[in-house]
C-alpha cells in the first residue's frame, strides 16, 4: 500500500506559495505558504506542513487506539484525539520539538488502567508514530469512566 501527496511551489522561500492536492481530494490545490506556516497560527486561510503532520498523527493514533481496544474486548464509544506539534527555530533552521498527543476517551466496561496502558501502546506502535520517532512524543490521556 502506498500513500501520496503533490505539492506545487512557486517562488522563493519567503514570499513564495504552493498547493497541496490528495489523491481522495481532501486536499484540492490547498495554499500554503510562509505566512501561513509561521505568522497564521489559526490556519484559517490554508495549511502547513506541520498542521498535515498533527492531523496525520491524530488520525493514525485514534485508529490505532480503537484496533487496541477492539482487541482487548471492547468498543470505544469516543476518543478525541488532539496532536499539537511545537516546532522551534534553532539557529537558521526550524525543527520539530515535540508532539503531544492529547486524548479524551470513554470507553464503557474497560478500567482507566487498561486505558492508560493501551493507549500508550498505540502512542508507541501507530505507524505515524513509528515515523516521527526522532520527535519527543508525549501522552496527555483523560479517561471518561461510565
Amino acid at each position: 500500500m502506498k500513500r501520496s501527496a503533490n505539492a506545487i511551489w512557486k517562488g522563493n522561500g519567503l514570499e513564495g506559495s504552493g498547493m497541496i492536492t490528495t489523491p481522495s481530494s481532501v486536499l484540492n490545490q490547498t495554499p500554503y505558504n510562509t505566512k501561513l506556516r509561521f505568522q497564521d497560527e489559526e490556519g484559517r486561510a490554508g495549511t502547513n506542513p506541520e498542521e498535515l503532520v498533527a492531523a496525520a498523527h491524530a488520525g493514525c493514533f485514534a485508529m490505532a487506539l480503537s484496533f487496541a481496544i477492539a482487541g482487548a474486548g471492547f468498543t470505544a464509544d469516543t476518543l478525541d484525539v488532539t496532536a499539537t506539534l511545537t516546532i522551534e527555530r534553532e539557529g537558521t533552521a526550524y525543527t520539530v520539538t515535540n508532539i503531544v498527543l492529547h486524548l479524551t476517551g470513554k470507553v464503557p466496561g474497560l478500567s482507566e488502567e487498561q486505558f492508560m496502558e493501551l493507549a500508550n501502546g498505540a502512542k508507541v506502535n501507530c505507524p505515524i508514530s513509528k515515523a516521527l520517532s526522532a520527535v519527543p512524543i508525549d501522552l496527555d490521556a483523560t479517561f471518561i469512566a461510565e
